[in-house]
């Protein structure tokens, strides 16, 4: 765990809660920036490929608008962007959010009693002095039975829209709803730990 007198500023570039929880169980103190990109022009065939190149991108567009704004030459700490991504796949097939509640619908469907996996990227850069790390994890999430009144409720929650093919581990009418997570749950809600740690260590 990081000591409470952090020596080094960090800005987490999401809007995502999950993350944003993880990063504070950590024991971290951060600012947050989003990065607004277009995910859906970034392709790759692969998961991993996607994940590492996706954190990439939105690490470049928060550096491109700090630049803009002379924050990068003000720095005086040294300052550390944590990027990431996540995607889930079932079945062989790559799931991003969805994109309608139809969707989301037949993404939570597909689940019941069956296995997802979950792959996550994780990217580190210094900004300071220019090092870049990073590097993916993934977990299998593995479903009982989803009822239909469980998926109408979840549906209802527009949150479930916002997260990588509809799957929310920590959401309280989902978590009775796993049999096991083989992986760890923070990589499943987005950032993991060990992972995040590893890479903010090499960074610096």
């Amino acid at each position: 765990m990081p000591p409470n007198n952090q020596s080094f500023e960090i800005i987490l570039g999401s809007s995502s809660t999950a993350r944003r929880q993880i990063l504070s169980e950590m024991g971290y103190e951060f600012t947050i920036m989003s990065a607004d990109i277009d995910e859906k022009s970034i392709r790759k065939e692969k998961p991993e490929d996607l994940v590492m190149a996706l954190a990439e991108a939105k690490a470049e567009a928060i550096m491109s608008r700090l630049a803009i704004t002379d924050h990068l030459k003000e720095l005086t700490l040294p300052t550390l962007l944590i990027t990431a991504d996540t995607v889930v796949v079932y079945e062989g097939i790559i799931r991003e959010k969805p994109s309608s509640r139809e969707e989301a619908r037949q993404f939570i469907k597909d689940y019941s009693g069956g296995i997802a996996r979950v792959v996550g990227s994780v990217v580190v850069t210094n900004l300071v002095t220019g090092s870049r790390k990073g590097g993916w994890e993934s977990a299998e999430v593995y479903f009982l039975d989803i009822p239909d009144e469980v998926i109408d409720s979840l549906i209802e929650e527009v949150i479930i829209l916002n997260v990588a093919g509809g799957l929310m581990l920590e959401h309280p009418l989902t978590l009775p709803l796993i049999d096991t997570v083989i992986g760890t749950s923070d990589c499943v809600m987005g950032l993991s730990k060990t992972l995040t740690e590893k890479l903010v260590q090499e960074a610096l």
